[in-house]
């Protein structure tokens, strides 16, 4: 059970207690350290238990609870509502009610503490020295972790005088018959150290603040994205769950005023560089704000020199931003680091998509220079072979990742055999990036930095690139593209859903398209739910493992992009079809990936324990997926309308579409929607 208000967030059993597991990251959390470690409710010696619950936004719930075991819960003399909510501290209201006809007298517990544990080490554990403060004056219990300049520090107050000890606190009530008892506690979290910020919020203000500030930013969230009207059952409600897990997966990064996306909960908390800006091209047409916020806190963190343990160099956009213990001190490459090789073409993908429905000239003009520095990047520091393709080859050897393309689990890229090729690798999608890149730098040049002369050469070096691909990666006997290159040139021979996202990108000949789309669709790679990332008949290939077999929907949502892009649209149908099954089967956010089965085999989503939920770039997926099926894209100062619909889905309505044109509508039908109409 969750609570989430961009990088704070709370999970806990479904009572709403907090232990530690190392299995599951169980705490308050907030800027990748667990603040609150443990925090259980007791009545009078007893653990509480679920009636039911009340998910009343992203950021509040409520627990309907009694003591004991469930044979008591159907004469309870007393039951417990526990209302939670989170901004920038954790908020927990306590209600006690006696049901019975006499006064009742309770001992009401909450026991706290923290480990101050780092995300990423919540499976495997190490002692801290926490100190501990116990104020009864004030109600208050304060935890306290410092390591140098690194400290974080969590403070718990109550509304009501408490029985403070180093282990919580305790309340001794009586209640009336039939009344009620209730408090508030607040739970503040603050940064110290170097950044010395404060997230510390009033407790009398707090209940204000969620009650109107964080649902008035929902609404008006809401409000400014396209309504969609939808013949289809469940899916306006799908799309208007994707925007809200979108509205929660925001947050400000510290010394920055303006949102930005996340990657997911739990494990992608914090600015991951390629999850917001695929996030952001796929919400282009919904949530266009997000951009201009990911690619001025991209370009402000953009690489500026050579250092091997943070994978920098000069031009390259930044992998994660994290500000946890490990990476403040380098146990880990975690804090500030670059080892991604697809966010620097794909900034400049993002930059130019973005002026294209903005018409924001003067951003593109602003971030000149950074969009330079990263086309300068793919030459200069990402052809490290010499033979023209984007490649990478992790220069921290001791806990840099591996492969820093999308796939970026150790053991994803692979050839058909499940044998792993040498470095420096050149995945096929690396180069579909570059090549999209360089082509839309060439317009941004051409049309806004009055550079015709390096704008000529930027399309030189597109076509080059794109001529070059076709005729090293294209495999003739089975009619796809390789999935890499190893570093002598020869084809890692994997299928796996890569080819899609070179559709997206225009990398590939034109004639080569449609054998392209009918492996996607075909039964090797599409599972029934969407396009598995490797396809079967392969030796490492898995269906639950992550990049070796697994379904994502972000990945899909590009595929399909690209099928439409090339006029695949049946195929491109089939695929949004799948995804949107899935959405709706599971119900809930869309969880970052799914696994590979066969849809028929097991008839419904199987969901991996390491996935994301939500996840920025799945609910953005949907929107995406959306958008394809419209076939919307900015002409000019127009919104060109083209759409192929999934037969099923009826009619769709997607209305005050923003962009340079203000607002506009786009409407369509499904095949069979139209064929009916006829008929009549």
């Amino acid at each position: 059970m969750h609570v989430i208000a961009g990088n704070l967030f709370a999970i806990s059993d479904a009572q709403g207690d907090i232990e530690v597991d190392p299995q599951a990251p169980l705490g308050l959390f907030a800027y990748d350290t667990r603040f609150l470690s443990h925090w259980v409710l007791r009545i009078d010696g007893e653990r509480i238990n679920a009636l039911s619950r009340d998910d009343l936004t992203y950021f509040e719930t409520r627990f309907f609870l009694v003591p004991g075991a469930a044979s008591h819960y159907v004469d309870a003399d007393v039951s417990i509502i526990r209302h939670r909510s989170v901004h920038d501290c954790f908020h927990e209201n306590l209600t006690v009610l006696n049901h019975s006809s006499q006064p009742a007298e309770f001992t009401v517990r909450v026991e706290m503490a923290s480990d101050f544990t780092d995300i990423i080490e919540v499976g495997q554990l190490r002692q801290r020295a926490v100190e501990v403060s116990a104020d009864s004056a004030n109600q208050q219990l304060v935890l306290r972790y410092q390591r140098d300049r690194f400290v974080r520090e969590t403070t718990v107050r109550s509304t009501v005088p408490a029985e403070v000890d180093e282990r919580g606190m305790t309340f001794r009530i009586r209640i009336a018959p039939d009344g009620k008892w209730e408090t508030d506690l607040h739970v503040s979290v603050t940064m110290g150290g170097e950044d010395g910020r404060d997230l510390r919020a009033d407790l009398q203000s707090h209940q204000q603040i969620v009650r109107t500030g964080m649902r008035e930013d929902l609404a008006q969230w809401l409000d400014r994205a396209p309504q969609l009207v939808a013949e289809r059952k469940g899916l306006e409600e799908l799309y208007q769950g994707s925007l809200a897990d979108l509205a929660a997966l925001r947050y400000r990064p510290l010394s920055y005023r303006e949102r930005v996306p996340i990657g997911g909960l739990p494990w992608a908390m914090g600015l991951c560089g390629r999850d917001a800006l695929i996030t952001c091209l796929q919400t282009m047409a919904f949530t266009p704000e997000l951009a201009p916020a990911t690619l001025r806190m991209l370009a402000l963190m953009q690489g500026g020199q050579l250092d091997d343990s943070l994978d920098e160099e000069p031009g390259k956009i930044l992998a994660q931003l994290r500000y946890g213990e490990t990476g403040a001190f380098s146990d880990r490459a975690s804090a500030l680091y670059y080892g991604a090789a697809d966010t620097t073409p794909l900034f400049v993908v993002l930059l130019d998509e973005y002026e294209r429905w903005s018409g924001d000239a003067d951003l593109v003009r602003e971030l000149r220079h950074p969009a330079r520095m990263a086309l300068d990047w793919i030459d200069e520091y990402g052809d490290l072979t010499g033979d023209g393709y984007l490649r990478y080859q992790r220069r921290n050897e001791r806990d840099g990742t591996i492969n820093q393309c999308w796939k970026d689990s150790p053991d994803a890229i692979v050839d058909a055999h499940g044998r792993q090729p040498a470095f420096p690798r050149a995945t096929c999608e690396l180069q579909g990036y570059a090549y999209d890149a360089k082509r839309r730098g060439a317009r941004l040049a051409r049309e806004f930095w009055g550079d015709p002369t390096y704008a000529d050469r930027l399309e030189r070096e597109a076509a080059a690139l794109k001529e070059r691909f076709n005729r090293d990666f294209w495999l003739p006997h089975g009619e796809y593209y390789a999935l890499a290159l190893d570093p002598y040139g020869e084809p890692v021979d994997a299928l796996a859903s890569n080819i899609g996202h070179l559709l997206w990108s225009g990398i590939v000949a034109d004639d080569r398209a449609e054998a392209v789309a009918e492996h996607l669709v075909g039964p090797r790679l599409f599972s029934g739910w969407g396009v598995r990332t490797f396809a079967t008949g392969q030796r490492a290939y898995n269906p639950v493992g992550t990049h070796l077999g697994a379904v994502w929907p972000s990945d899909n949502a590009l595929i399909a992009a690209g099928l439409r892009r090339y006029r695949l649209d049946v195929q491109a149908a089939r695929i949004a079809d799948g995804i949107f099954d899935m959405a709706q089967t599971l119900g809930g956010a869309t969880p970052g990936v799914i696994a590979g089965y066969e849809r028929d085999l097991t008839t419904y989503p199987v969901q991996l324990t390491t996935s994301c939920r939500p996840q920025a770039w799945s609910s953005g997926a949907l929107l995406m997926l959306l958008g394809t099926m419209l076939g919307l894209r900015p002409t000019g100062d127009n919104l060109l309308v083209n759409p192929a619909v999934p037969e099923g889905f009826g009619r769709l309505e997607l209305l005050d579409i923003p962009g340079r044109w203000g607002h506009s509508d786009a409407y369509a039908r499904d095949r069979s929607t139209e064929r009916r109409r006829r008929l009549r």
